[in-house]
C-alpha cells in the first residue's frame, strides 16, 4: 500500500479513509492474540519482566482498540507489522530450543535481537513515531485522541529499551563465549537451578519427595 513507502499517505483524507478486510482481520487476529497472552501471563512461569510483560500487553491492547476508534488503522497496521517482524524469529528461536537444535536456536536468537533492535529502537521511535506525532500537526489541530496515543506509543518504547538491554546481554555472552547456549536473561536463579535439579533427577531415575526412588533390585538398608 502507498502508505508502506510513504508515510505521509498514513494521514492522506483522515479521518475519513476507508477500511479494508485484510487491515479489519488483521486487527481482530492481533487484538485476540494480545487478549490470550493477558489472560495466559498469570498461568506461565513467573520472570523478572513479569510487571512489565502485563503492562506491555495492557498498552497494546489499549493502543489496537484506540486506533481502531480513531481510525488511525493505517497507523496501527504499521505498527503491529514492525512489531511482527522480529516476534516470528524469537518463537521460531524458541521452538528450535525445545526440539534440541541448539545451534539453529542460537542463530535464529542473534538474527532477532539485530531485527529487534533495528525495528524497535530505529525505524519505530524516528520513522513511526515521527509519523504519529509531526505529520497529523500538518492537517489538523491535536485533540485527546493524538496525545492519548503517542503517550500510550512512549510507554511501548520505554519497554523496548527495557528488553533491547536484556537481548543485548543474553546475546553478548553468548558471543563472547559466556555461555554456550542463549539463556534467557528474564529467569530467576532460582527457577534454573530448579530446572537443572529437575534434570538431574531425571538422569538418575524417579524422584519422590525431591528424593531419587530406591532401585526394587536392592535391599533397603538403614
Amino acid at each position: 500500500k502507498p502508505w508502506f513507502y510513504d508515510l505521509r499517505e498514513v494521514w492522506k483524507g483522515y479521518p475519513i479513509q476507508s477500511m479494508l478486510p485484510s487491515q479489519y482481520w488483521y486487527y481482530i487476529i492481533e487484538l485476540s492474540f494480545y487478549w490470550s497472552l493477558l489472560f495466559s501471563i498469570a498461568s506461565d512461569v513467573k520472570r523478572k519482566d513479569f510487571k512489565e510483560q502485563v503492562i506491555h500487553h495492557v498498552a497494546t491492547i489499549i493502543l489496537i482498540s484506540f486506533s481502531w476508534f480513531a481510525n488511525y488503522i493505517r497507523a496501527g497496521t504499521l505498527i503491529m507489522a514492525l512489531h511482527d517482524s522480529s516476534d516470528y524469529l524469537l518463537e521460531s528461536a524458541k521452538m528450535f530450543n525445545y526440539a534440541g537444535w541448539r545451534n539453529t536456536c542460537n542463530n535464529i536468537f542473534i538474527i532477532f535481537a539485530a531485527v529487534f533492535i533495528i525495528t524497535r529502537l530505529v525505524i519505530l521511535p524516528f520513522w513511526i513515531m515521527h509519523c504519529t506525532v509531526v505529520y497529523p500537526l500538518e492537517l489538523y489541530p491535536p485533540f485527546f485522541g493524538y496525545y492519548f496515543f503517542n503517550f500510550m506509543m512512549v510507554v511501548l518504547q520505554v519497554l523496548h529499551i527495557f528488553w533491547a538491554y536484556l537481548i543485548i546481554r543474553m546475546a553478548h555472552k553468548f558471543i563472547t563465549g559466556k555461555a554456550r547456549v542463549v539463556e534467557d536473561e528474564r529467569s530467576d536463579r532460582e527457577e534454573t537451578d530448579n530446572s537443572e535439579e529437575e534434570e538431574e533427577a531425571g538422569k538418575n531415575g524417579p524422584v519422590s519427595n525431591g528424593h531419587p526412588v530406591l532401585n526394587n533390585n536392592h535391599r533397603k538398608t538403614d
